[in-house]
């Protein structure tokens, strides 16, 4: 988040650093699994890696879009009012931008949990993915597989929901209406 907001922040770093961003967003987290476990090996690291730059790119793009969409009269009214940049940045940009990072970050939430069950099924030994695997693998236990994916689409309607509920906060809430 601190990228993206200085990113925001910033136009000309943003030009500097956007084209990098725009190279290595389209490569899926999946396509990065040998290169996590070349150079972390196999356990819990190369899975953290890839939760990493699963959530990475689309909270950098959310909050980059969240504060260069924050209205010039915002910006005006708090410097009018004699806020430091600082205190500018954390008392109407931030707040302002908001609801625009919490969508990325309910992305990147949805994205991570695919890449942790994805990194489970071949970088670690534990968790659904690996269950799914394991199962499937040692005496075709296509019961614990189904049971597996459930509980895959079962934690993650429940961080979807848990998300919703922070974005309906009210103290989230009043960006949405600067945004129509």
């Amino acid at each position: 988040m601190p990228l993206g907001l200085f990113l925001g922040w910033n136009p000309a770093a943003n030009q500097v650093v956007n084209p990098a961003l725009q190279i290595l967003r389209p490569i899926s987290p999946i396509a990065w699994i040998p290169v996590a476990i070349i150079f972390f090996g196999v356990g819990d690291h190369p899975a953290i890696f890839l939760v990493f730059l699963a959530s990475f790119f689309p909270i950098v793009v959310a909050c980059i879009s969240g504060v260069s969409s924050v209205p010039p009269n915002l910006r005006s009214a708090g410097r009018n009012f004699g806020l430091s940049t600082p205190r500018l940045l954390m008392r109407v940009i931030f707040p302002a931008a908001l609801p625009q990072i919490l969508v990325g970050l309910r992305i990147a939430l949805g994205i991570a949990w695919l890449v942790v069950v994805a990194a489970e099924m071949i970088a670690v030994d534990s968790g659904l993915g690996y269950l799914v695997i394991d199962s499937r693998n040692s005496g075709k236990r296509y019961d614990l597989v189904v049971a597996a994916m459930l509980m895959v689409g079962i934690i993650g309607l429940t961080l979807d929901i848990l998300m919703r509920s922070v974005e309906r906060l009210k103290s989230v809430r009043w960006g949405f209406r600067n945004a129509s």
